[in-house]
């Protein structure tokens, strides 16, 4: 049977509506209407003479056969884009559109000042960038990078790390006239604490060659890292907070650090990417870029750290 270039599309379309998971998704992804979609599958299994796809109004699930076909339609989309993407790195000037994704309250306060210093270096980099704390489903959404607290196991995605932040434990001064000041891990128990969901859990902390470990309980949990921040300034309880959220307000005095002679975990930032995109030039330059300007706002937060918080 003769491959036509026709039907070398439906097989990438195809491929598309398998990893997408609907035909809507996958129209929108590759920029076709649903009804071409509809017909570039109907057209394939014709020719086949094979069904590939059981198909309901909300799902789609492959058949035997096209589990199987799936397979050699997959290597033909990622040898398309691989070729793609070799025909970019040799240009002298990487250009095109980087879709990210990034938590709010990090996207706004750090990654979103390195992309603006990274778009002025690279003018021909398009940028459509995504603030959310949802964990947005990478490949659905044709992102480029996510930036996230961690690699996801066993997502078959890549992660390169990006940053190191490290993180304190703060109060307002309102609280702690209220409360009182720990000075011991054993105090923190006795204390409000404002819950952080994503990151939720024991807090541990670690002085010489001891640990300790310390449940933690409140009476407000939020999954936003600003909201958390806030109604630790607001008197509400104490909290683990990255130092460059912290670092400001404390400054400022409207938060005060305790326990600065234990040290806390800290929070690894990665940058996760489908693996298709791992030869993308200007991904590439993206995540150097990142890495850097990151290792530079280290050594700025070490610098205030060690004047004393």
């Amino acid at each position: 049977m003769k491959t036509s270039f026709e039907q070398l599309k439906s097989m990438v379309v195809f491929a598309q509506v398998v990893e997408q998971g609907n035909l809507t998704a996958a129209a929108k992804h590759i920029g076709l209407s649903r009804a071409v979609v509809s017909y570039h599958l109907k057209k394939l299994e014709t020719q086949l003479d094979v069904k590939l796809l059981h198909r309901s109004t909300r799902s789609i699930a492959l058949t035997e056969a096209g589990a199987q076909y799936y397979q050699s339609c997959r290597i033909i989309a990622e040898q398309t884009q691989a070729a793609n993407q070799q025909m970019e790195n040799l240009k002298n000037e990487p250009e095109g559109l980087l879709k990210i994704t990034c938590p709010v309250n990090v996207g706004l306060q750090m990654v979103v000042p390195a992309l603006s210093e990274f778009r002025r270096r690279h003018a021909k980099i398009e940028l459509d960038v995504m603030l959310t704390d949802e964990v947005v489903n990478i490949m659905q959404e044709g992102i480029d990078l996510a930036i996230r607290g961690a690699p996801l196991p066993d997502s078959g995605l890549q992660a390169s790390k990006l940053w190191t932040l490290p993180t304190c434990l703060c109060g307002a001064p309102g609280y702690f006239k209220k409360k009182g000041r720990p000075t011991t891990p054993a105090d923190l128990q006795q204390h409000d604490w404002v819950i952080y969901k994503l990151t939720a859990g024991d807090i541990e902390l670690v002085k010489g060659s001891r640990s300790f470990s310390v449940a933690v309980k409140g009476a407000i949990s939020t999954n936003n890292a600003a909201a958390r921040t806030a109604f630790i300034e607001g008197g509400h309880g104490i909290g683990r907070i990255p130092v460059y959220d912290a670092l400001p307000k404390i400054q400022a005095g409207t938060l005060e650090s305790i326990l600065d002679d234990y040290q806390l975990k800290n929070i690894n930032v990665f940058g996760v990417f489908p693996p298709g995109n791992a030869r993308s030039k200007k991904l590439r330059l993206l995540l150097d870029f990142l890495k850097e300007h990151f290792k530079q706002t280290d050594r700025k937060i070490m610098d205030s750290m060690g004047r004393g918080l």
